[in-house]
């Protein structure tokens, strides 16, 4: 399987999407600046995305990403599909001439791998992954001061 750092990338962007984008549209200069992220590689992506339907862009002052679909209809599978990634564990693509043309004793447990991670994946939406508490704790950290107190209540306004 090879899942490169422009899956990752895209997800990670995806995911700092769906905490920034609920009042305004994003600039990628946001995202880089949060997740490390160059600003150009961003642009590669989320080009990818859009073409894909998964972002939509505003031009101008003030401008920047959206999500394109609810964040419930957006899965970690789609992303990375987006980005041309595979979640392939097969060296043959599935092929089955993994060896100079011949199957590899191993093939079908790569297949049945892939299977199963390419499942996983799509089960996963970036609504899921946002409401994760170990998700919501980073993101507090990277929101700016007011945005922090809507994202985690804090233990007194936890019910008992």
């Amino acid at each position: 399987m090879r899942l490169t750092t422009k899956g990752r990338y895209a997800v990670t962007a995806m995911l700092d999407l769906a905490f920034h984008a609920e009042e305004s549209p994003v600039p990628l200069a946001d995202i880089s600046e949060r997740q490390s992220i160059s600003v150009s590689y961003l642009e590669q992506l989320f080009a990818k995305l859009r073409r894909r339907g998964l972002v939509m862009s505003v031009r101008g002052p003030g401008g920047g990403y959206h999500l394109n679909r609810a964040k419930e209809k957006i899965t970690v599978a789609d992303i990375i599909a987006a980005v041309d990634e595979s979640v392939d564990a097969t060296r043959c693509g599935g092929e089955g001439d993994c060896q100079q043309g011949v199957m590899c004793l191993t093939h079908y447990l790569w297949c049945e791998v892939s299977d199963k991670l390419h499942n996983l994946l799509s089960s996963i939406t970036l609504a899921s992954l946002a409401s994760r508490e170990e998700v919501l704790r980073i993101a507090e950290r990277q929101m700016p001061a007011p945005k922090r107190a809507n994202v985690i209540p804090t233990a007194s306004a936890q019910p008992n």
